[in-house]
């Protein structure tokens, strides 16, 4: 069976999430840091990463203003789903809205150390945002 992966895109960091066997249940894989707005880069060591799978779908999280705009973090979420469907993938933007903060919070909550945090969050973020993909299929 097919994994669904998670995207966390920032400026600097794609935090990566994957689906188990059966895209019941998210787990973290890897963050990858690439140059500031350096998308071009940052798309080559995601791709890298999807190699290691059997991707059926990604869900990348797209950011939202609280009121629901899209801005220009959001346009940047859109070029890299374009960008990652001419390659052959499937791609599902998913509101991220509060990702971060619960993925903070949840790592509070698990007594982790604010530097073990800092490593950590961009996954934890793409959990997030992959969870609540899988839980509305299901």
């Amino acid at each position: 069976m097919q994994r669904i992966i998670g995207l966390d895109l920032g400026s600097k960091t794609v935090g990566i999430a994957k689906s188990d066997l059966m895209q019941l249940l998210a787990s973290t894989h890897t963050t990858v840091n690439f140059q500031n707005n350096d998308y071009q880069q940052g798309l080559h060591l995601v791709v890298e990463e999807l190699s290691k799978f059997d991707v059926e779908a990604i869900v990348l999280g797209l950011p939202k203003h609280m009121n629901g705009d899209i801005g220009v973090r959001g346009e940047i979420s859109y070029d890299f789903k374009e960008k990652l469907e001419e390659l052959g993938y499937k791609v599902i933007l998913w509101d991220e809205r509060l990702s971060t903060k619960t993925a903070n919070q949840s790592l509070i909550m698990q007594n982790v150390s604010r530097k073990k945090r800092k490593t950590l969050i961009d996954q934890v973020a793409a959990v997030v945002i992959l969870q609540s993909y899988l839980d509305s299929k299901h």
